[in-house]
């Protein structure tokens, strides 16, 4: 029998007159791609292990715009990030956290201009945060030992200096964290981001994310660890193309956590 998992919307919240201590910004990729919604379903577990009153927008949301602003349509990006300030606004959203770096770079630096200031948080941040608090313990159990590489987000590390959250969460899974010879401020991208995601590959010789993948596979790892679904998609088609399906899995941080909790 399938688990039902309970995600409220705000519309929910707003009827009974309450407001959730974090809205969580699913994002485009959380929402639809297969993959990421294996992340989405972990972290909203891990939410409900730690008792924290969350919501989502349901169909109120909508993309972020920042594929839009990355390819250069500030058009369309300001006509998207306004249709969603006004959402948000109009349910007095204060907190915000997301899986998706895209989605926590854009609310958390380009929405104040725009009139959406939020205080926004990356996952990994927040589940640091309720690890700290005591409202989230973390096991090693099934990690124990594990060779873990974290592979930093362009616009997690680089653009808003997130280096230290996933990094210790992974520490607390008793697994031994390698460090990639390009990692933090000089990471280097997946290749998806900069909406490099949805057009065609250029003339070159080699893939960025097969290139970034065998960077991963010369430290040994068992598992590439992730912090976003572009990320994760990048990664784990980099490590097919290598031929090394059968000896490294690429999981987010939430799946990681999740896992070791058997939630």
């Amino acid at each position: 029998m399938r688990e039902q998992l309970i995600v409220p919307t705000m519309a929910e919240f707003m009827a009974q007159g309450k407001q959730p201590e974090v809205l969580f910004w699913v994002g485009c990729m959380g929402s639809f791609d297969d993959r990421a919604k294996k992340v989405t379903k972990a972290f909203v577990k891990l939410l409900h292990k730690s008792k924290v009153d969350f919501a989502v927008l349901g169909t109120e949301e909508s993309c972020t715009g920042d594929p839009a602003k990355r390819a250069g349509n500030e058009f369309l990006f300001q006509m998207q990030a306004v249709t969603n300030i006004e959402v948000l606004n109009a349910y007095e959203i204060k907190k915000i956290v997301t899986a998706c770096p895209h989605c926590f770079n854009t609310i958390k630096n380009e929405y104040p201009g725009l009139g959406g200031n939020y205080q926004v948080m990356h996952h990994t941040q927040f589940l640091k945060s309720l690890l700290d608090e005591g409202r989230l313990t973390i096991e090693g159990g099934q990690f124990k030992g594990k060779r873990i590489t974290f592979h930093d987000p362009c616009y997690l590390g680089r653009a808003n200096e997130v280096y230290e959250a996933p990094r210790d969460l992974i520490r607390k899974l008793d697994a031994e964290l390698v460090e990639m010879k390009s990692c933090k401020s000089r990471g280097l991208c997946c290749g998806a981001g900069g909406a490099q995601m949805f057009k065609e590959s250029e003339p070159g010789n080699k893939e960025i994310n097969v290139k970034r993948t065998e960077e991963a596979i010369e430290v040994k790892p068992d598992i590439i660890a992730a912090g976003c679904p572009f990320c994760n998609t990048m990664m784990t088609d980099g490590v097919k193309s290598t031929n090394k399906e059968s000896e490294i899995a690429v999981m987010d941080i939430a799946e990681l956590i999740a896992n070791a909790q058997d939630l």
